[in-house]
């Protein structure tokens, strides 16, 4: 694929998205931002949500992992499902009934100011690390189809690819998010689709020999029973639900979408449908993943060292001009789906819950334009960062830790939940410092400790029990009046 074709696609695609842009954002402001005045159609936020919950690490290393891990991170989204079902029935009926615009408000009614902040500062370092490191992904394939071609810096291929992003949000924020997320599901899909079409085609396989060449094959093995792996059945399950609801129900990226309907069951039905067309996609996925090793094999391509190289090799080399096509226009929707509405989630509490935590309705126009530079400008240093140790696993690594920090904020619902005790609010930001302090502790001694036992994704439960058993140590004798704890 030639840069000029990399150039005008690339090119195409975000004139695209700027003109979604200027047709949602006219006569916006703070509200149109926020929520988007509350009337997205629910199908419309459900289908771009898949977009946004793929992302990129899914789109490169779900198919490349099936070597390793067969069809195992299926256990993981089943979970996912039923996590899905919790966040319709219990946590989006008791945001609506608070009429949020941040959904860590509740912990200032629940808890104190002090809680609050603590929340939404988690979810701040949280997702600033994690859309940058998202982002970071497919600079790097940019930098390589394109940029490199010119003697571009990677520094600069950022700089434009963070900027481009900050342009076609400012303005319209969550309403023009939501649309611009169905576009970027559709390429997202379409990718996968072409990229299964392009194989069955060279290899001129039918649908039944597909289906009887992934049953058949050992990288679609499903289920590990073996307790002491990290990906047992029951421990992937367990920690699919429970992460669902931490990173997905407790997430202001996620939820603030969610927010957008017109009503609770306009939001249950987006949740429960989203949930079940994201389990087709991911089966799609692997599915993929399959093929791509037995193309490769048939074809005597050497396997790269690293999986996530897999897809990018085969599509940008072997599979023609189309399907190159379609796969930089779904890796750059998928990571930039993940890094907008990351952008947009972050504008928005840092106004809501860090400026202006007591009077949610004054932050000013000028103030938001602000903040959303200013965290423009703080992914770009990040992904600079990460770039600067040169050394993907480190990045891995630090991405990994971002991910303990939900695990005070699944804590602190849980907590408030399920308890009707009061807490001392001034000692809640120490126990969640605390918590996954010691829960990083337990992962990386865990095998050496415990006989051989692996955490998994379930180190996230032992994460949000510690912060429980911090605020139930911290809890006061009084006890709220349950009107309070679930205030209408």
């Amino acid at each position: 694929m030639t840069p000029l074709i990399v150039f005008s696609v690339i090119t195409g695609y975000f004139g695209l998205l700027m003109l979604i842009s200027y047709l949602t954002s006219r006569k916006s402001d703070n509200d149109t931002f926020f929520t988007g005045n509350r009337q997205s159609p629910w199908y419309l936020v459900a289908y771009g949500m898949v977009g946004a919950s793929l992302s990129g690490v899914t789109f490169i290393s779900v198919p490349g992992e099936v070597s390793n891990l067969g069809w195992t991170y299926l256990q993981f989204v089943l979970g996912n499902i039923v996590g899905y079902v919790v966040i319709a029935f219990v946590l989006i009926p008791l945001f609506y009934r608070l009429n949020l615009i941040s959904i860590y408000e509740y912990l200032k009614d629940r808890f104190g100011l002090k809680s609050y902040r603590t929340g939404a500062s988690f979810f701040l370092i949280s997702q600033t690390i994690g859309a940058s490191f998202r982002l970071f992904l497919a600079a790097i394939v940019l930098q390589i189809a394109f940029f490199n071609s010119f003697g571009i810096p990677f520094w600069v291929t950022v700089l434009v690819t963070i900027s481009l992003i900050w342009l076609y949000t400012f303005r319209g924020g969550i309403k023009t998010i939501v649309w611009t997320d169905t576009i970027q599901t559709t390429f997202l899909l379409l990718a996968v689709t072409i990229s299964i079409f392009v194989i069955l085609s060279q290899l001129d396989l039918s649908i039944n020999d597909t289906f009887k060449l992934v049953s058949s094959s050992p990288k679609s093995n499903l289920f590990e029973w073996n307790w002491l792996s990290d990906r047992n059945f029951f421990k992937t399950f367990t920690a699919g639900v429970f992460i669902t609801i931490a990173m997905n129900g407790l997430d202001q990226n996620v939820m603030q979408k969610n927010l957008t309907c017109k009503s609770i069951k306009d939001a249950q039905k987006n949740i429960l449908w989203f949930s079940v067309t994201f389990l087709l996609s991911t089966i799609l996925f692997l599915i993929l993943g399959v093929l791509l090793y037995q193309y490769a094999t048939a074809n005597n391509i050497a396997i790269p060292e690293r999986t996530d190289d897999l897809y990018p090799l085969l599509a940008l080399n072997y599979f023609g001009l189309l399907a190159g096509i379609v796969f930089l226009l779904g890796i750059i929707a998928a990571a930039f789906s993940s890094a907008d509405s990351a952008l947009t989630a972050l504008t928005t509490s840092f106004c809501i819950d860090i400026l202006s935590p007591k009077k949610t309705k004054t932050v000013k126009k000028r103030t938001r334009l602000y903040v959303h530079i200013g965290f423009t400008l703080l992914m770009f240093l990040v992904i600079i960062i990460f770039n600067a140790f040169n050394d993907t696993s480190v990045v891995s690594a630090v991405f990994k830790v971002a991910g303990f920090t939900y695990g005070p904020i699944l804590g602190l619902y849980a907590f408030g939940l399920i308890t009707k005790k009061k807490v001392k609010d001034k000692l809640v930001p120490l126990v969640c410092i605390i918590a996954p302090i010691l829960s990083i502790i337990l992962n990386y001694n865990s095998e050496k400790w415990f006989n051989g036992f692996k955490f998994g994704f379930e180190i996230l439960l032992v994460n949000a029990f510690l912060t429980m058993l911090g605020l139930f140590i911290i809890s006061k004798k009084t006890i709220l009046p349950l009107h309070i704890i679930h205030k209408k």
